[in-house]
């Protein structure tokens, strides 16, 4: 959906433009051809095209790291590397994309908001909101571990939530996650993809995110925008998401539309997120502004989306306060989740606060969480090998694969639906009684997964 027609030069949308064209000239900055590095691309977003050469040799690499992964990375150019490529332990974060899911219930309040809220426009900047807050958090620069088949992550404990996730498939790696609380229910099936383009590697969410309100019996559609992630091996990393992100209420047809800025020279645009909420008629009926790493703010607007007199800009979200000198870059929240105050009593063998490869990595011991990650790795080999040889296929446990197909702008996805039947597990298992009981759990990814004759 286009945005209204305003004067040149003038309004949210002529910034927009103005972005996409500075993000051209970002690009440009890139080094081509630095000695024996053919196809390197190297952008330094706080600079000039003219410290590119400088910018390539920052990073976390090592001189020797650096050059035998981009020899080795070269190959894969073109290609969706989601799970292809062995990476080293070096580059990760202590969690995993399971978990990383979890991120998103951060400001859950903002949907609690949202159910609560008698206007469906200002309904939908409380949602929409809640969609961009994440951001913050995914500008991480650390890799989260792939979840093993199987694996799951729980989270209790917050604002009344609960929420479970588990890896659904590992060829393709599919995640499928449900959280819910008095006020909504969220479900997602998400089946990253991503396309290596040398120095720098596209992340195209496909996936179905769902939203419902339990007021109203609203449901959301949430359509994310890709995410880039620039200089893999040679610079320092950083990540951007340019281009739109769509929320639609399904039940009356109404959107907000919003444009997240691509970098441009020297910062400019970086973080910036405007747009509109429609009515299902397509007419502006609220403008939102702000930037995804600080605050986002509303205000109604005409039919040609000009503020209304009479109103002022009103925050609606801002960045919680975070940890200085955070290792990982971690938030206070995203500490929570590798916690073991948020898990269930009644925690899972296969939940990946158990990996011992995560654990390792985050008790700072890399050699050991290398090593664990290996092992890990040629377990969940060895266990398919023997499902292929008995004719047996894996299916997931607490969700189940329907018949329904969403189609994305990066392609098509099976839909999995969570089952409930986690929660009868809860209601029958035994729990633990401390922290350190829970620690002691071994993790296994393969305990609960069923296994049937194909």
């Amino acid at each position: 959906m286009g945005s209204p027609k305003k004067n040149e030069n003038k309004g949210f949308f002529a910034a927009m433009t103005s972005g996409f064209s500075m993000f051209g000239n970002a690009m440009s900055r890139s080094v081509n051809g630095l000695i024996a590095y053919e196809g390197v691309e190297v952008i330094n977003p706080e600079g000039g095209k003219e410290d590119a050469e400088e910018e390539a040799q920052r990073g976390r690499w090592k001189d020797e790291e650096r050059d035998s992964y981009w020899k080795m990375m070269q190959k894969y150019i073109g290609s969706d590397i989601t799970s292809m490529v062995t990476l080293p332990v070096i580059i990760f974060e202590p969690m995993t994309m399971l978990q990383k899911m979890a991120e998103l219930m951060e400001y859950s309040y903002l949907l609690d908001q949202a159910d609560e809220c008698e206007d469906p426009y200002l309904r939908l900047v409380y949602a929409s909101s809640w969609a961009i807050s994440v951001y913050f958090a995914y500008q991480r620069t650390w890799k989260p571990f792939n979840p093993i088949l199987g694996e799951t992550y729980e989270m209790a404990n917050h604002g009344g939530i609960s929420f479970l996730s588990e890896q659904v498939s590992h060829h393709p790696p599919m995640s499928a996650g449900h959280a819910e609380n008095e006020h909504f229910t969220y479900n997602v099936t998400s089946k990253l993809k991503t396309k290596l383009l040398g120095n720098s590697v596209d992340v195209y969410p496909v996936g179905r995110t769902r939203v419902t309100l339990k007021k109203d019996g609203v449901v959301l559609d949430l359509v994310p925008p890709l995410t880039k992630v620039h200089n893999l091996i040679f610079g320092r990393t950083w990540v951007d998401s340019p281009g739109e992100m769509v929320m639609t209420n399904l039940t009356t047809g109404d959107k907000v539309v919003l444009y997240f800025q691509p970098c441009g020279w020297f910062g400019s645009g970086r973080y910036e997120v405007d747009g509109y909420v429609y009515s299902a008629d397509e007419e502006p009926k609220i403008m939102m502004t702000g930037k995804w790493n600080e605050k986002i703010s509303y205000q109604p607007c005409d039919t040609e989306g000009e503020p209304l007199p009479g109103t002022e800009l009103k925050e609606v979200w801002h960045v919680a306060d975070v940890p200085k000198n955070d290792k990982f870059q971690y938030t206070h929240f995203a500490h929570k989740i590798n916690s073991f105050d948020t898990a269930p009593s009644k925690l899972l063998a296969s939940d990946s606060r158990l990996r011992p490869d995560r654990y390792a990595l985050e008790q700072g011991d890399l050699s050991k969480a290398g090593s664990e990650k290996h092992s890990l790795e040629e377990r969940q080999r060895a266990e398919k090998r023997t499902r292929e040889t008995k004719g047996q296929k894996f299916t997931p446990r607490w969700f189940d694969l329907t018949d329904e197909i969403t189609s994305t702008p990066w392609g098509d996805i099976e839909i999995y639906q969570y089952n409930g039947k986690y929660n009868e597990h809860r209601d029958t298992a035994p729990s633990s009684s401390s922290e350190v009981d829970l620690k002691s759990i071994e993790f296994n990814p393969w305990q609960y997964g069923n296994v049937s004759s194909e």
